[in-house]
């Protein structure tokens, strides 16, 4: 089981980086498949003027539970590996994830609801041994949260997305090249180069 849990974590990894590279080429044509790969903020926000209602919520909701129940499970699982392999990812931690990571480890399972989205905040309240039935309604109501913000920002910026992907759209493989290019690089300067083992 633990060996699965990593392969899938490390798949929606996959996928995940996938999604946010490719997200300004594709997400005003096909924004259902964006949202599948990587429900960020800014493909969820970016989405909004090209897709109904129910499959935004439907999707954004299903993609980001999945992957912060899976990062909470391989916080629980593995605990201080999990945490330190995901240093070794990143480099040396930068200033916003010790922040986030003193914030989460003040306030606990209220983290779940305001950063549902953060992988090292399910790790970490993984890790922290958190109760499953606390941590799984916080996290799904800060989802639901935050995909209401998005939703209404988008409506209200929808002018303006159409606009910067309109101008984006001559230079827009560029874009994806050049943000595979850092994933690349970033990939290159990690310490570690496989995910925690059992």
């Amino acid at each position: 089981m633990r060996k699965l849990l990593v392969a899938f974590t490390s798949c929606l990894f996959v996928i995940g980086t996938i999604g946010t590279n490719i997200g300004p080429a594709l997400v005003d044509d096909r924004p259902l498949l964006v949202l599948f790969l990587s429900s960020r903020s800014r493909n969820l926000f970016g989405s909004v003027p090209f897709i109904d209602p129910l499959p935004f919520f439907l999707v954004g909701f299903c993609r980001l539970l999945v992957a912060a129940i899976a990062l909470f499970y391989v916080g629980r699982l593995f605990g201080e590996r999990a945490l330190r392999w995901t240093e070794a990812q990143v480099g040396e931690m930068p200033r916003i994830y010790r922040w986030t990571e003193r914030a989460t480890l003040r306030i606990g399972w209220l983290a779940a609801f305001l950063m549902p989205g953060s992988n090292i905040v399910c790790l970490l309240l993984g890790h922290l041994k958190l109760d499953p039935r606390k941590f799984i309604p916080a996290v799904a109501s800060g989802i639901v949260f935050r995909l209401v913000l998005m939703w209404f920002g988008g409506k209200l910026f929808e002018d303006q997305i159409r606009s910067a992907l309109d101008w984006l759209d001559a230079y827009q493989w560029w874009l994806v090249g050049g943000l595979f290019a850092i994933t690349f690089f970033q990939a290159s300067r990690r310490k570690s180069p496989g995910a925690p083992t059992t």
